[in-house]
């Protein structure tokens, strides 16, 4: 029996947006608790409770899944998941999929190898484009995820199309492209700390025979790559995440979200979540 074997015929641009799209929806559905906990603890202490949530506080990523399953029903946990869909359909397929194709149009004709300002660059275009087309429905994603509804509570949204509908009409259509600069300079730094870094620790796994280029040597410097990159966006992640769910005349701009954030709550706001 013949086994499973790469072909060496690479795949098509069309082959990698689309399987990238797919790949980022299959983990969305896997994880899309963990996020909605984070938007959760990343806006928690940011304005003065009322009456309907005074007695609600979160502690850690499973005390705050604990607490939404408790008070708002597990479905509260997936608050937003049409959107989240949309959005890696569209942004990860953008980011992931064209990131190759950026690659090689940025790397020099009769070089080998691209070099690591060339990867840097390549990500952070695709990075800039994946934000600029799928800003709309992350917004939309994270006001579902911020939303606390009680069991008894009413809706903030009829939907995801009403949502999108009702953000437009109540803050114009600027207002789904809110914090369209901090998701920038967030996924700048995502692209950079991780794309980069991935390709990075594979080719040196596979420089130095370290590990075959399989599953688990994919699995490893993906993993070293996630944690990088999160480190050093979590700050802007958190800016982002605010400036997005915050209401019309809240925050005079990204900077001016940052800065309330330092002085009303301290340095280390920045890793809430």
């Amino acid at each position: 029996m013949v086994g499973l074997k790469p072909t060496d015929i690479p795949p098509t641009a069309t082959v990698k947006f689309l399987g990238a799209g797919m790949a980022a929806c299959i983990a969305d559905l896997c994880t899309f608790p963990l996020d909605t906990a984070k938007v959760r603890l990343q806006i928690q202490g940011e304005s003065k409770p009322t009456k309907s949530v005074k007695t609600i506080h979160y502690k850690g990523v499973f005390g705050t899944i604990t607490t939404m399953v408790r008070t708002e029903g597990p479905t509260s946990l997936y608050n937003g998941l049409v959107a989240g869909l949309q959005r890696q359909m569209s942004f990860a397929s953008i980011r992931i999929g064209l990131y190759d194709s950026v690659k090689q149009f940025y790397t020099s004709p009769g070089s080998e190898n691209a070099g690591v300002l060339t990867r840097l660059l390549a990500g952070c275009t695709t990075g800039a484009m994946a934000v600029t087309c799928a800003q709309p429905t992350d917004v939309v994603k994270v006001r579902f995820q911020a939303h606390v509804r009680l069991m008894d509570g009413t809706k903030k949204y009829n939907g995801t199309v009403d949502a999108y509908k009702t953000i437009a009409k109540e803050e114009g259509v600027r207002g789904l492209w809110k914090g369209t600069l901090p998701n920038i300079t967030r996924n700048a730094i995502v692209n950079c700390g991780e794309m980069v870094t991935y390709d990075l620790l594979k080719e040196l796994l596979l420089k130095y025979h370290l590990m075959a280029d399989t599953f688990p040597c994919h699995f490893i410097a993906a993993f070293g790559a996630g944690f990088c990159a999160t480190v050093v966006a979590s700050p802007v992640d958190v800016v982002k995440t605010r400036y997005m769910n915050s209401t019309p005349g809240q925050y005079r701009n990204a900077f001016n979200c940052m800065l309330t954030m330092v002085i009303l709550e301290g340095p280390t706001a920045f890793y809430k979540g």
